[in-house]
């Protein structure tokens, strides 16, 4: 069947229909990773987002129950050069197309993903729309206009669990208690946790202060999630009130929050970092780690008036913030994914860093 991807500049890409049938609306982004495309759908910090992927075949190994991150596909749509007509792996229990009509995740193949590509990286994202239905271009392009972009619009809310629960390693007695502050948490990121000991106890994002210092933790995480920072005022306060109270630790749009929670700003980047081929200094070490990124914001941290927050990582790509901490009180975030999934591991050393630091907390 046909397909359609029309984005809001005008621009129409034909070809072929894939996983559910219909349209779907969202804004268009490129992720440039080889690789874990299931763990990328089920990201759910793309919701509200559809991913064009840069490498040109897609779903030669199927899918699977263990390399899901999250419960279900958020991705919005799925765009693609083109679907492997085999798909072979020991691990495989269906098929990308299979999994994309269960969950109702529309896609498209056969389209140019280099020529998209480099039409956000010039002009930036864009509200876009997949559909089967309306081969009518100004008929879609009019709908596409309509559709809701991602500035100030909540997306936490459609993704954060729904009522507090445990995550417990079940491996050895835990050293720690951790909150964590489920904005669109993925599952590797408890993992991470649970590795270096710690019980987890997961709470909604609407979660206050008070309910978080009630279950009296070694350390709070904030955790990745989708669209814009400043959509979840509520979250923000929370963590404006438990700074200086424990030990904190941000990845992805909880270092956004906590930016924010600082007094800073955030801002809309071009067309975002989503990959796994991000490389990141530490300015402190001129190491360089090679990173998992999917974001589309940014924080400012000369707009933070606390001057005791200090830049420690930077993206080589374009010099944007990619970590900070403060000098005295015990917290510390980062842009990217320490946790992966899918990309490289050699930034989970920072999961090792919150255990040090919710050690010294404890100990002091």
């Amino acid at each position: 069947m046909k397909a359609y991807l029309v984005l809001e500049d005008g621009s129409t890409f034909k070809g072929e229909s894939f996983g559910a049938q219909g349209e779907s609306f969202g804004e268009l982004v490129f992720n440039t990773s080889m690789f874990g495309y299931q763990e990328i759908l089920t990201d759910p910090s793309y919701k509200g987002q559809i991913v064009t992927m840069t490498y040109p075949l897609i779903g030669n190994y199927g899918v699977n129950d263990e390399d899901a991150e999250s419960c279900r596909p958020w991705a919005e749509g799925f765009v693609i050069k083109e679907l492997s007509g085999i798909a072979s792996n020991y691990r495989k229990k269906a098929t990308l197309d299979d999994y994309m009509k269960k969950y109702k995740i529309v896609g498209i193949q056969g389209v140019d993903t280099r020529a998209i590509t480099r039409k956000l990286r010039t002009k930036g994202a864009m509200r876009c729309a997949i559909s089967t239905e309306d081969s009518d271009g100004n008929g879609l392009l009019n709908k596409v206009k309509a559709s809701p972009g991602l500035l100030g619009r909540d997306l936490v809310k459609e993704v954060t669990c729904k009522k507090p629960f445990d995550w417990e390693d079940k491996g050895g007695k835990a050293r720690f208690t951790v909150v964590a502050i489920d904005c669109g948490t993925k599952l590797n990121i408890f993992r991470n946790l649970s590795r270096i000991g710690c019980k987890v106890k997961v709470l909604p994002a609407s979660a206050t202060a008070e309910d978080v210092l009630a279950l009296k933790p070694d350390g709070l995480f904030l955790s990745n999630g989708p669209g814009d920072p400043e959509g979840v005022p509520y979250h923000i306060e929370a963590v404006r009130k438990l700074i200086g109270k424990l030990p904190i630790f941000g990845i992805c749009l909880g270092h956004q929050i906590l930016g924010l929670a600082l007094g800073g700003k955030t801002y809309k980047l071009k067309f975002g970092h989503h990959g796994g081929n991000h490389p990141v200094m530490d300015l402190r070490t001129r190491k360089v780690d090679i990173t998992s990124q999917n974001h589309g914001f940014a924080v400012d941290i000369d707009s933070i008036p606390d001057k005791d927050v200090v830049l420690t990582h930077i993206n080589l790509y374009d010099k944007t913030v990619e970590g900070m901490e403060h000098k005295k009180l015990p917290l510390f975030s980062v842009q990217y994914h320490p946790e992966a999934c899918p990309g490289p591991h050699d930034a989970e050393h920072l999961f090792d860093k919150f255990a040090t630091l919710m050690s010294k907390w404890k100990n002091a």
